[in-house]
């Protein structure tokens, strides 16, 4: 919602005298046109004290010049004497009130959340906005149907010692108020830079070939997400090249139907109806239209796996290489421990050889001991010729 004045520093013509009215930002995004008055003048970036009849509020100038007439008249705005006028700039104790209330929303959010439970109404509170001042309180809500809080705006007016606005508003513009983060992974276009909310259907999926499930369509809101709008004039121009999805292909072999439609690569895939396990077949638009044209003459073709499309295999270098060994899902399996353990057997064992040997040296001969002690290294060093010269 933030806009660059790309007019600043240009020089008016002579003659002319510069745009009396300005634009305000306030929360969220809100926007309001105000007049300066007569020898008052306001830069970008000003935070400036308008006129809300009754009382006053306090929002920062965000365009002033010929490129707020552009955006009055892109947004149906008229400069009639109606327009409200800028009271003056803001001084250091406005902007203490200002902040002081703006920090006493969460707060009011909460309790009234409470107070509507307590009445036990259907709707639902979105974000609360209180004025410059402090005088005024506007409440944004959303709810299916009619709800009467006659009662529900003395209790708010008594809790908070404020006047009340209870304003409805629609899903979309409740999710533009609060934000948040798309599928996409980027902030939402309603919060951001999206002002009018056109209506979206179910045809707009369709034209795309996406799935229809709400549950993929649907954004923050709840309902079918705008974006399904943005690309939807050059699929519809795309799609127009294409025979109907209720095209049938005649061959000699059977009829084939239309399975999916690849719009931008020029292809689509065709499956027999007599033998429906089969996979289809990718056919290219140009072969599509020639065997529409046989069977237009009453002639067939013998199959369409001669018209197919051969899949194009990716080259070697254009693959992924696992150069470092990181995604190796067994880098981290116990080999080193394996070592370790392995180290710590046979260092166990012998030791507890030796042990043995020692104790068991006394029970025996002298002599003996030795000519075993030989007789097993001799055996050894066998072992080992013998696995040497087999491997």
């Amino acid at each position: 919602m933030t806009v660059f004045d790309w007019l600043e520093g240009v020089p008016i013509p002579e003659g002319q005298r510069p745009f009396d009215i300005v634009e305000v930002r306030f929360k969220r995004n809100r926007k309001g046109y105000y007049r300066i008055g007569q020898g008052r003048r306001v830069q970008t970036g000003d935070v400036a004290v308008v006129d809300a009849n009754p009382g006053e509020d306090l929002g920062v100038v965000s365009l002033t010049g010929e490129l707020v007439r552009a955006q009055m008249k892109a947004k149906g705005v008229k400069d009639t004497h109606e327009i409200k006028k800028v009271i003056r700039k803001a001084e250091m104790e406005d902007i203490n009130t200002w902040q002081e209330v703006r920090n006493r929303e969460q707060d009011t959010l909460t309790r009234a959340r409470g107070i509507i439970a307590d009445h036990k109404l259907e709707m639902k509170l979105g974000d609360v906005e209180y004025q410059g001042d402090g005088t005024k309180c506007t409440f944004y809500y959303t709810a299916e149907q009619r709800v009467d809080f006659r009662e529900l705006v003395k209790a708010l007016a008594g809790a908070f010692k404020v006047r009340v606005e209870m304003r409805q508003i629609g899903a979309r513009q409740e999710s533009a108020r609060i934000g948040g983060i798309g599928v996409c992974g980027r902030e939402l276009c309603c919060s951001t830079w999206l002002t009018d909310f056109r209506s979206v259907s179910t045809g707009a999926a369709r034209y795309q070939q996406l799935s229809l499930n709400p549950q993929k369509l649907a954004g923050q809101c709840g309902k079918l997400k705008c974006c399904l709008n943005f690309e939807l004039d050059q699929y519809k121009e795309a799609v127009a090249q294409f025979p109907p999805p209720s095209t049938k292909l005649m061959t000699r072999k059977g009829k084939a139907g239309h399975f999916k439609t690849d719009i931008f690569g020029g292809r689509m895939w065709f499956q027999y109806f007599d033998d429906p396990t089969a996979s289809p077949i990718p056919i290219d638009l140009e072969d599509v239209r020639h065997i529409m044209e046989m069977n237009a003459r009453g002639e067939k073709p013998d199959d369409l796996q001669g018209y197919a499309i051969a899949e194009e295999a990716a080259p070697e270098d254009a693959l992924y290489g696992d150069v470092v060994g990181q995604d190796d899902v067994g880098r981290f399996d116990s080999q080193g421990r394996n070592r370790g353990r392995g180290r710590g057997r046979k260092r166990g064992r012998s030791k507890g050889g030796a042990t043995n040997q020692a104790q068991a040296a006394p029970a025996s001969g002298g002599g003996n001991s030795g000519s075993s002690g030989k007789r097993r290294k001799k055996r050894r060093r066998g072992r080992g010729n013998d696995k040497g010269s087999n491997a």
